[in-house]
C-alpha cells in the first residue's frame, strides 16, 4: 500500500515517532530525543537526526524500552494499522510476573531510606 508523497529516503526521527504511533504528540517526541530518551543505532538523537530504512530506534518512555526497526520512513501520522507496518517491533518480552513480585519496592511515602535501611539494601545486593 503506497501512501502519497509520504515515502521519502530518510525524515527526522521526531516526526517519524510521531508519524508511526509511538508517541501521542510531535512535540513529546522532540521533548524525549532533546532529554536523551531515543536513541538511533545506538546513539543518542537529536530532533533533526534522520532515520532510513534499516536503522534501529531506541525508546525509552515510562520506565519501558521499545526497541523497533525502521522499515519505512513515513512523514505524515497515519492510522494504526498501517502504522505497524513501518516498523519492526524487536523488543523483548516483559519478565514474568513472578520476577517483578520479587522485587522489593518500599511503600509510597515511606520517604527516603535511613543510613540502616541503605546498609541493609547494600549487603542484599552484595556490595
Amino acid at each position: 500500500m503506497a501512501i502519497s508523497g509520504t515515502d521519502p529516503s530518510s525524515v527526522r526521527v521526531d516526526s517519524w515517532t510521531w508519524a508511526v504511533r509511538l508517541f501521542k504528540t510531535r512535540s513529546a517526541a522532540a521533548a524525549a530525543c532533546r532529554s536523551g530518551h531515543v536513541r538511533v543505532n545506538g546513539s543518542t538523537a537529536k530532533p533533526a537526526q534522520p532515520v532510513k530504512t534499516g536503522d534501529e530506534v531506541r525508546i525509552r518512555a515510562a520506565g519501558v524500552e521499545r526497541i523497533v526497526e525502521v522499515i519505512r520512513p513515513i512523514t505524515k501520522r497515519v492510522g494504526a494499522v498501517v502504522a505497524v507496518e513501518c516498523y519492526t517491533d524487536n523488543t523483548p518480552p516483559p519478565p514474568p510476573r513472578e520476577v517483578l513480585a520479587s522485587i522489593p519496592q518500599r511503600d509510597r511515602g515511606a520517604g527516603r531510606p535511613t543510613k540502616r535501611e541503605r546498609r541493609d539494601m547494600d549487603r542484599l545486593r552484595g556490595l
